[in-house]
């Protein structure tokens, strides 16, 4: 199937998801965020294809998500650590798990809970404004152009 390119689009989430789009590959995020840095472990976790997985690890370390270090020579044997890039999607993995905890969970609930270390409580992320505090929802919001934005307008 041919993979359709959106890094062009005049939107910035059309750009993400060309880099982070494809189920896999958040998955894989998911596994990163978690600490998992080996192919094996990854896929180990995944059950995944491992020639789709060599190929969705080739695509983020090509985008500058993950960085990749080999760690045995022989075999030849790499792992693959988060960029400050890589680091900067843990917002939207954990807005996806809040979605799927809230939209998609089963009859038990959650799969798996976001802790907070230093208080040691389950978390909800939330979006704040940081001028005012205030939670920041779609009845509190609207789209304009930015400085980036083609004359055609926002996308």
């Amino acid at each position: 199937m041919q993979h359709t390119r959106l890094a062009e689009w005049d939107c910035s989430i059309a750009r993400a998801l060309d880099v982070v789009g494809e189920w896999w590959t958040l998955l894989i995020l998911r596994d990163a965020l978690r600490g998992t840095t080996r192919f094996d472990d990854f896929h180990e976790s995944l059950g995944m294809a491992r020639s789709v997985l060599t190929a969705r690890l080739k695509r983020l370390t090509d985008a500058g998500v993950l960085d990749k270090f080999q760690y045995r020579e022989h075999p030849p044997r790499h792992e693959y650590q988060l960029t400050e890039k890589g680091k900067a999607l843990f917002p939207v993995v954990a807005a996806l798990q809040r979605w799927g905890d809230e939209w998609a969970a089963g009859s038990a609930g959650p799969p798996s809970l976001l802790v907070h270390e230093p208080c040691g409580h389950a978390i909800q992320p939330q979006l704040r404004c940081p001028a005012c505090g205030a939670d920041v929802t779609l009845a509190s919001t609207h789209t304009e152009p930015g400085p980036g934005a083609h004359a055609t307008g926002v996308s």
